[in-house]
């Protein structure tokens, strides 16, 4: 989805040429914010506790985790498969009559990446470009052609360069007539490696909820890739949280409008909104995995 320009604004699409970027990758942390820092902190060594009080459970935990993660981050990207088809596809592998087939395909390669990520963690890779861009192709496995819409709102189909950084400069027409442009190619590769660093540097430093959120949301502001960088960005700022001991943060599809304008003001310049949110989100998730837990 996305790549030259489309109606719908997603996290795949942020970045305004008339904004100033922002360059605080450390905030300064207000009270309410390290309230729910501390309270997801408390929540994770519950869901440890009780995890270690069921540990056969684990398994199931982490099949729901799948479905649902994949089913959220897809959608807020546009695909049309509901809770019930991810489910059914995942686990039986069969797809739904009447769904586009570049749907399932693009559940089969989140999964798939989410698969990826338990080895990442257990081989204590660093988060690097040579990472991000391996994630970027398990993303785009196997899909040859994305579609997008150039800035006179005709449909186009572009060649797909999984794992690859933009070579052509890449926009989006939003509903209100006004172009928001990504960083050009050529900001890209020093971006992302000023980024890496940070990441590098800050991982045991900062607490894991303020790296991964940051991370994800630069991410979305460089826009390195053609397609698949809101779902990358999802994806590697729960890499931060699982290397740190944490479960992912699965951010709904429901809560889409909430989440763009949590990144909107962090592309403003304000991260705050957007680590709060992504705290919040964290928060429901460990929430939902100890009440599986204790209602077993």
């Amino acid at each position: 989805m996305n790549t030259h320009s489309n109606n719908n604004h997603t996290p795949e699409e942020i970045q305004s040429e008339n904004k100033i970027v922002n360059k605080s990758y450390n905030p300064e942390i207000t009270p309410e914010i390290q309230s729910l820092l501390n309270l997801s902190d408390n929540l994770n060594n519950r869901l440890h506790e009780v995890k270690e009080n069921n540990k056969a459970l684990w398994p199931t935990i982490l099949q729901k985790l799948k479905i649902e993660w994949t089913y959220n981050s897809n959608s807020i990207e546009g695909s049309t498969l509901s809770k019930g088809d991810t489910h059914f596809f995942l686990t039986e592998g069969l797809t739904i009559e009447g769904k586009p087939f570049q749907d399932f395909m693009d559940a089969k390669n989140h999964a798939e990446a989410i698969d990826f990520l338990y080895e990442v963690v257990a081989n204590q890779r660093d988060i690097s470009e040579g990472l991000i861009k391996e994630i970027n192709a398990l993303i785009l496995s196997d899909i040859s052609y994305t579609t997008a819409k150039t800035s006179q709102g005709d449909l186009v189909k572009k060649k797909a360069t999984p794992g690859q950084y933009k070579t052509q400069a890449n926009h989006v027409l939003l509903a209100d007539g006004s172009i928001h442009k990504y960083i050009d190619p050529i900001q890209v590769q020093p971006q992302m490696e000023e980024l890496t660093n940070w990441v590098l540097e800050s991982i045991d430093q900062l607490h894991p909820i303020i790296t991964a959120s940051i991370l994800h949301y630069n991410l979305v502001r460089i826009h390195a890739f053609d397609d698949g960088n809101g779902r990358g960005a999802r994806i590697l700022m729960n890499l931060v949280l699982m290397k740190k001991g944490f479960f992912p943060a699965v951010i709904k599809q429901e809560r889409k409008r909430l989440y763009l304008s949590a990144l909107n003001q962090a592309d403003k310049g304000d991260l705050l909104p957007f680590i709060s949110f992504i705290a919040s989100e964290l928060i429901q998730s460990q929430e939902g995995v100890i009440s599986d837990f204790e209602g077993y």
